[in-house]
């Protein structure tokens, strides 16, 4: 797992920006690289070989994105492609520097508490990925949660806050 989280960190910090492009495109990015990579291996493990584990329902890429949360996030794509063309979706989901713009967008979208605690934090933003936007205060399935604060504690032993 230690090897894989510091590949996705990877390619997060060196792919350019400039591949990924779109309306919507966030420069503030509310969510932390840490965040992102335990919201990462909670949802799929950071599995980027399973490229769409749901074609029809399409849940793709490694933070198992679907058309209407790329839709939410606004349309980006990659290497200037249209986002009207045919596989605009699941290619932007299936890159995880785009995909990371993704959950950046989404998270600044629909920011809020979900488990109201006053703080808006990693815990709020796995909850939104999770449960969506409008569902984020209800339970979250046991096998994520656990997932996910394996993760976070792994970071803050390691002194990663």
């Amino acid at each position: 797992m230690r090897a894989l989280l510091g590949y996705f960190l990877f390619l997060l910090l060196v792919l350019s920006p400039l591949l990924v492009q779109g309306q919507g495109h966030v420069l503030d990015k509310p969510v932390t690289e840490k965040c992102l990579t335990c919201i990462c291996e909670a949802i799929s493990g950071c599995n980027a070989t399973a490229i769409c584990t749901s074609p029809e329902k399409g849940t793709c890429g490694i933070f198992r994105i679907t058309w209407g949360y790329w839709v939410d996030a606004g349309k980006l794509t990659v290497n200037g492609e249209h986002p009207d063309s045919e596989k605009a979706f699941v290619n932007c989901a299936n890159d995880p520097h785009c995909a990371a713009d993704l959950v950046q967008n989404y998270m600044k979208k629909f920011n809020q508490d979900c488990n109201e605690d006053g703080e808006m934090d990693c815990h709020d933003y796995a909850r939104i990925h999770k449960l969506g936007a409008y569902g984020c205060q209800a339970d979250m399935p046991y096998t994520f949660q656990s997932v996910f604060e394996e993760c976070i504690e792994k970071f803050e032993d390691e002194g990663l806050e």
